[in-house]
């Protein structure tokens, strides 16, 4: 059986005086840099055996300011994850382009780093391995990437398991161990498609937890898909609703909670008038995904 998960290091703030919710995307964004740029970007799959083709995603055109954290909520199948692939070059729109720092993105590369549902780890290799493995592809000197290594471990709490496999961590170690190897390579944007989904309850409010804290000392652009709105809404500075399919972001929020964020604004008045729009907002995709098919 796995070892028990080490204690995470989640040392907060106290929770500050609560900032007000306004549901005018973008305010201020004008001041900051664009890191991700998306160009009326679609998606459209081949029918299968000569049957009608899919539209999983409408051209749809979306600016990402750079420190930004975006989290997409949608019904299952609407596009998120085929727009975050998109985004990561693991797929290739059927329209329009995407740029990342003014650069088309054509194919993966090192200024996106993609954390998965599944941990997508290298089984043969060790955890210290693994966090390692995209900077000795780079050809990192072996000291820096040990030191590289060995900071990201620390910052994920799992310094203790260098040595060990990910069959003898438990899940929410293999993921804190796929977002340390994320990270350790120093992406321009942080890619993560609902990596906390298959986790237990309190394992995934650690994790978001732990994610959160990164966020606010490393200040990266990140998109992040969940089905989760007290999720969505926790980690965010912006919570795009995406529609049924064909994909189309219907609305488009911003998160004005202050930072540090401790879990206990999940009870907050403002947290819980955002969870009701949002709610709202998701129940009426639902419906109109389950009357279309």
């Amino acid at each position: 059986p796995p070892p028990p998960s080490p204690g995470l290091p989640l040392t907060r703030l106290a929770p500050s005086v609560l900032g007000t919710l306004s549901p005018q995307a973008g305010r201020g964004k004008a001041r900051r840099m664009t890191k991700l740029r998306i160009e009326n970007v679609s998606r459209v799959f081949p029918g299968l055996h000569g049957g009608p083709p899919t539209r999983a995603l409408e051209p749809t055109s979306l600016d990402v300011a750079d420190n930004d954290f975006v989290t997409i909520l949608g019904p299952s199948g609407c596009g998120k994850s085929t727009l975050l692939r998109l985004v990561a070059g693991l797929d290739t729109p059927t329209t329009g382009t995407i740029l990342l720092d003014g650069r088309p993105v054509t194919r993966p590369g090192p200024d996106r780093g993609m954390v998965f549902q599944s941990y997508t780890l290298f089984p043969w290799l060790t955890i210290s391995e693994n966090v390692g493995f995209g900077l000795r592809e780079k050809g990192v000197a072996l000291g820096e990437r040990n030191a590289i290594v060995g900071e990201w471990l620390e910052r994920v709490g799992l310094q203790s398991f260098a040595r060990h496999y990910p069959k003898q961590l438990s899940g929410g170690m293999q993921q804190r161990t796929a977002i340390a190897r994320a990270l350790a390579n120093g992406p321009e944007i942080l890619l993560l498609d609902e990596p906390f989904g298959a986790l237990d309850n309190q394992t995934r409010a650690l994790m978001q937890e732990l994610l959160l804290g990164i966020w606010e000392r490393e200040r990266k652009t990140v998109l992040f898909v969940t089905h989760d709105i007290e999720e969505s809404i926790f980690l965010a500075s912006r919570v795009l609703v995406m529609s049924a399919r064909p994909g189309r972001i219907k609305a488009d929020l911003e998160v004005t909670l202050p930072h540090p964020r401790h879990y206990t604004i999940k009870t907050s008045p403002e947290f819980s008038e955002l969870k009701a729009r949002l709610t709202e907002e998701i129940r009426a995709e639902a419906v109109l995904a389950a009357e279309v098919h």
